[in-house]
């Protein structure tokens, strides 16, 4: 037989790279296909969880006495006070003396109602807000300073000149103890130097005075100021170096020799 007539190995029709790149893929997809998992790294099968969960579920409710185990109010002592560990000292807030302790409390109202027209130097501005600092309306009577705190003030200051709008109520929000803090702060802060503390006692009084006005919920005038509120506000003093908490500002000891 002439070698013209042998019979190719391949049909002339088949496109030999063609054929040898899908056998290549079909064998790569069959080996993904069969892939196992190495030896204890197969995932947990779902129906195990939920049977794990069940099995937890009901062991919770025998130890825990029918759903109690994590119950607060079974766990918990009424009234129970851990005491501090042998040795250690007691914890919490330490007494100050009166005056420091008003003061620091009396810086946070400050900062917070005060400085953003009187600045944190409290000399205003000259034009719209006056200076705190030597004024005779802080300085002086107590019950007046405390007035124009709660209601604000319209019309002339102490020194005649008068700003604007005047100044409005800061007495929203306040505690007597904020009160009390941010008086004894400015009383004595600023260059002013009057050695006293309003007591939360005496701002208590304060407010209930303001509370009467005739002219609640106006702005105070240097009129009114000056017919009803020019004296003390009424209240037992308190010594500057009375030991008192430093959160409630209630005294706690008697007064440092």
């Amino acid at each position: 037989m002439s070698l013209s007539k042998q019979k190719p190995d391949l049909e002339d029709s088949i496109n030999v790279t063609e054929a040898h790149g899908r056998l290549v893929r079909e064998a790569a997809a069959c080996s993904r296909e069969k892939r196992l998992a190495a030896n204890g790294s197969e995932p947990i099968s779902l129906w195990v969880l939920a049977a794990c969960g069940f099995v937890a579920l009901i062991a919770g409710g025998i130890l825990g006495g029918g759903g109690k185990l994590l119950a607060y109010g079974s766990t918990f002592r009424p009234g129970y006070v851990r005491d501090p560990a042998p040795g250690a000292a007691a914890q919490g807030a330490q007494p100050k003396e009166a005056l420091a302790a008003y003061m620091a409390k009396g810086a946070k109202i400050y900062s917070a109602k005060c400085q953003g027209c009187h600045g944190p130097d409290a000399k205003g501005d000259g034009a719209n807000f006056p200076s705190l600092a030597a004024s005779k309306w802080v300085i002086g009577e107590t019950e007046r300073f405390a007035m124009i705190i709660l209601n604000g003030l319209q019309g002339p200051i102490s020194t005649g000149k008068s700003y604007g709008a005047g100044m409005a109520s800061q007495g929203a929000g306040l505690s007597p103890e904020d009160l009390a803090g941010v008086m004894t702060y400015v009383r004595n802060n600023f260059g002013n130097s009057t050695g006293d503390v309003i007591s939360a006692e005496m701002a208590k009084a304060a407010m209930g005075i303001s509370d009467a006005r005739t002219k609640k919920g106006q702005q105070a005038t240097a009129d009114e100021l000056a017919a009803d509120h020019l004296k003390a506000l009424p209240g037992e003093a308190l010594d500057p170096k009375m030991m008192v908490d430093p959160i409630t500002l209630a005294p706690t000891a008697a007064p440092k020799p």
